[in-house]
């Protein structure tokens, strides 16, 4: 059979090269004779390239009838708002009390690490009296914001009050807390200008800074020399760097570690690259320094070489908004250019006086910093040797920060384990911890971690309770990791 086969294709073949290679098959090109098969090739070249280059084929239009518009429609499935289900599923504990160092949760008392009560304020009489009486003369709300008849008395005394306490010219209040970070930001740096940033900063400031439009480069969590290298790649590549408005965004305490920011090597660095600097003291307001004046005082570093302070008065203080602080232009700027000042409904005038009231009982009773730094360093002690978990943060910060010894390269498992431990401890032990989540808009890329935030309302068998609780946990959940 082969043979046969053989016998037919090959004189076939030898047929079809003598018939190209003939004489009246061949062109004369310029003067050179080109063979038949030769010039065949190119007119097939030719001919799909012309097929190519026609447009293609389409039917004729018409209008869609209404049956197969109702097909259509059927058959269409629009993308979901929200991410599935299984992403989402986790049921937030619920207190059914005030947010003390003991709370209910599920009917069932606690002990609370997860609330960033730092003086134990919550509850406090003088601030419930100082809440009542000014529910009873101003109402609940103000209905308006601070440029259109929403300026009460209150207002401009707690901002009297906490540039005073602060040693800062003037400051400015905000109606919540992150609205604070939202609204400052975007305030002075525009589109065009230069912000060198922490990555580890939290929420609220990235979305700032996303609002900004500024130009963001990022330099490692804590790493002075990351900084330095940051400014100096900046000032040395960018021509125009020196025209620009340049800014060095930090967290005083960075809510996503826990450490505490060295605020003397970054005035260094920003008076050598002439960068200006926007700190966030959210976590260090009323807790760090001699009298709880924040990082400058725990530093040593002038506060009027701050240019801008922002902070929220919803740890600490046990209130609600925030407060953004410096020289006198700075604050008057954000009255005119700041959207959360200008736009939003201002701050409950009982949540200013309640403010008020805590700074006095903070500078009344110096006794509540100290009791807050006793126990900080209990726990960090008695949390050092917990197995599988490291502190993450300083010893002397309020938010006490524990992340895996070994991560399982995988930021949900690592989740997953930490979130097993902490409903280990709150089921067995009756003991509230925090659990760091990121939301898919952040761009955090620190290790989660379990959060403690140490209260100077919290005794030391609460301390001792939540190190021994924790250790078993860890022990038990981590055992095969």
């Amino acid at each position: 059979m082969e043979f046969l086969l053989s016998n037919l294709v090959n004189p076939a073949l030898d047929w079809g090269l003598k018939v190209l290679d003939a004489p009246s098959v061949r062109a004369v090109i310029f003067g050179t004779s080109i063979g038949g098969h030769i010039f065949v090739d190119v007119l097939l070249v030719l001919v799909i390239i012309y097929l190519l280059s026609q447009k293609s084929y389409k039917p004729p239009k018409r209008p869609l009838t209404e049956n197969e518009i109702d097909e259509l429609c059927a058959e269409w499935v629009p993308e979901p708002l929200i991410p599935p289900p299984q992403e989402i599923a986790y049921k937030t504990p619920v207190l059914e009390s005030a947010a003390g160092p003991h709370a209910i949760v599920n009917g069932k008392e606690v002990v609370n690490f997860a609330s960033a009560n730092y003086l134990g304020l919550i509850g406090h009489e003088k601030l419930l009296e100082s809440c009542t009486s000014a529910l009873e003369k101003y109402g609940v709300g103000s209905c308006g914001p601070r440029g259109f008849y929403g300026t009460i008395d209150v207002h401009l005394d707690c901002e009297a009050r906490i540039a005073k306490f602060l040693g800062t010219p003037d400051s400015i209040l905000y109606s919540y807390g992150l609205s604070t970070m939202f609204s400052a930001i975007p305030a002075f740096c525009k589109k065009g200008d230069i912000v060198v940033v922490d990555e580890g900063v939290h929420w609220g400031i990235q979305n700032g800074l996303q609002l900004s439009k500024g130009t963001i480069a990022y330099f490692k969590h804590n790493d002075m020399n990351s900084l330095q290298n940051t400014l100096e790649k900046i000032t040395a590549q960018n021509k125009r760097a020196k025209k620009l408005r340049r800014y060095i965004v930090v967290e005083a305490i960075y809510q996503n570690s826990g450490q505490i920011a060295p605020l003397d090597e970054i005035v260094r660095l920003k008076q050598k690259y002439l960068f200006r600097v926007i700190l966030d003291e959210s976590n260090s307001f009323g807790v760090l320094g001699r009298s709880g004046r924040g990082l400058t005082e725990y530093c040593g570093v002038p506060v009027e070489k701050i240019d801008i302070i922002t902070a929220a008065m919803g740890h600490a203080l046990a209130t609600e908004g925030g407060f953004c602080t410096g020289s006198a232009r700075v604050i008057d700027h954000q009255r005119l250019s700041s959207s959360g000042y200008v736009f939003s409904a201002s701050l409950p005038p009982y949540l200013a006086s309640a403010a008020i009231t805590a700074i006095d009982v903070l500078e009344e009773n110096p006794g509540l910093l100290t009791k807050l730094k006793a126990n900080i360093a209990l726990l960090f002690k008695e949390l050092s040797s917990i197995p599988g978990l490291l502190i993450a943060s300083s010893p002397e910060s309020p938010v006490v920060y524990l992340r895996l010894e070994r991560s399982t390269d995988s930021t949900k498992d690592d989740q997953h384990l930490l979130e097993d431990i902490a409903a280990h401890v709150l089921n067995e032990d009756s003991l509230l911890v925090v659990v760091s989540k990121r939301s898919t808009l952040d761009k955090c890329h620190l290790p989660v971690g379990i959060k403690l935030f140490v209260s100077a309302a919290h005794t030391e068998s609460d301390l001792m309770k939540a190190a021994d609780s924790l250790k078993r946990a860890a022990s038990l959940v981590l055992k095969d990791c």
